[in-house]
């Protein structure tokens, strides 16, 4: 660790700096998504909001990235050196507006970024990208920036997720769905009871066969379903039935085996109940989170600065999936959690929301931003730091973590 800046760098305290500095119009920014809050694909006024900010700061803005109308990445620097980009969230929930804190996202990365690009051509070569990343509640905006080819060439991708515990990663699985439709064949179930097959009962038994055999699933893998359709009439034997899966695991390889494993119990079902069967994967969903210890140590190093401690996550512990997945499995990248309540609570409440405006909320954002400024930095300014994020990178994928 001989080549890594002291804590007290000058650098490290400019950036603080820049960002306090803004702290009052960062504030603003989080308020104002807070109390506008849009659901996943409809962040206009958000996206508007923000790349208005980082036009006026000087950033090269490009609206509707990878063809999603509320996306955006915003550029500074000369193309010289490494690439950092920051992730801003900004989506909300259905009814609970923003429980899970993505304005507080959205607003520290913009801070970290508008700090980085006040002191880029003074301290350092490289790139600053402000990514606009909408619809991580529903649909995976990241996961179509990334195939898009957003993040080639970047060298870290940095972002923090307000919570309940202090984190220095999360613990976040993979996670897709499945649509199971059992085909059986219809009649009266007085009249002619002997010539139905019931597609329904087949599905019961399906979700019958998910509850005994979850128990010996691996530590994170997870089966939720529901019906979405059963039949139209009880004087009627349903001749067709489906199930909606929701499916998790603690890595992409496990979750694979796991919808093979459904299907496998789907057509153990068809066959034991004369139906035939129809297993459909709906898209790959997301990946699981590959954290970069290398880089998530730096951000926590930088965020005790405020008097937040990082600690590991707990063993057994798995809150969530999250489209930040499918980006850390092609570029070194963070997640940590910052409690802005305590472990007690949760996410995804009203509880949860109005946090996300208090002032709690408020001193994370701030510490959050100066934490991935300084990160970012790291990576721009330190080719040592940034290897061992690369090494890293490929050492946890050859290994399937």
């Amino acid at each position: 660790m001989g080549d890594v800046r002291d804590p007290s760098d000058e650098l490290y305290a400019r950036l603080r700096r820049e960002c306090g500095r803004r702290a009052d119009e960062l504030w603003a920014v989080s308020r104002a998504l807070h109390a506008d809050p849009e659901l996943a694909y409809e962040e206009h006024r958000a996206a508007r909001l923000l790349t208005d900010e980082l036009r006026r700061a000087g950033f090269a803005v490009e609206p509707g990235t990878a063809g999603l109308d509320t996306a955006f990445v915003a550029r500074a620097g000369g193309g010289r050196g490494r690439c950092v980009a920051l992730l801003l969230e900004y989506d909300a929930l259905p009814d609970l507006g923003h429980a899970c804190g993505h304005n507080l996202i959205a607003a520290a990365g913009l801070g970290a970024a508008l700090a980085l690009r006040s002191v880029l051509e003074d301290e350092f070569e490289g790139t600053v990208l402000a990514v606009g990343t909408p619809a991580e509640e529903r649909g995976g905006g990241k996961v179509a920036l990334a195939e898009a080819g957003v993040f080639d060439g970047v060298d870290a991708a940095l972002m923090f997720h307000p919570g309940v515990h202090d984190w220095s990663w999360a613990p976040l699985t993979a996670q897709t769905q499945v649509r199971v439709g059992f085909h059986g064949r219809a009649a009266h179930p007085t009249g002619d009871p002997t010539r139905g097959i019931d597609a329904l009962a087949a599905l019961i038994q399906l979700f019958n066969t998910a509850a005994v055999m979850s128990r010996r699933l691996p530590s994170g893998s997870h089966v939720q379903g529901i019906v979405t359709e059963g039949g139209s009439a009880t004087n009627i034997v349903p001749a067709f039935a489906e199930g909606l899966f929701g499916l998790r695991a603690a890595t992409s390889a496990a979750l694979d085996a796991l919808v093979a494993e459904i299907g496998a119990w789907a057509e153990g079902v068809a066959a034991a109940t004369g139906t035939t069967v129809e297993v459909t994967r709906l898209g790959r969903g997301y990946a699981h989170f590959r954290d970069n210890d290398v880089l998530s140590d730096r951000f926590g190093l930088h965020i005790a600065r405020s008097g937040i401690r990082l600690t590991q996550p707990v063993g057994g512990v798995f809150p969530g999936s999250s489209d930040i997945g499918d980006v850390s499995s092609r570029v070194p990248a963070i997640h940590p959690f910052v409690a802005i309540l305590g472990g007690e609570a949760s996410d995804h409440t009203p509880a949860f929301a109005r946090a996300a405006a208090s002032e709690r909320g408020r001193e994370v954002m701030l510490a959050a931003a100066e934490a991935l400024a300084c990160t970012a930095a790291d990576v721009l300014t330190d080719a040592g730091i940034a290897a061992r994020a690369w090494a890293r990178q490929r050492e946890k994928a050859a290994a399937g973590l």
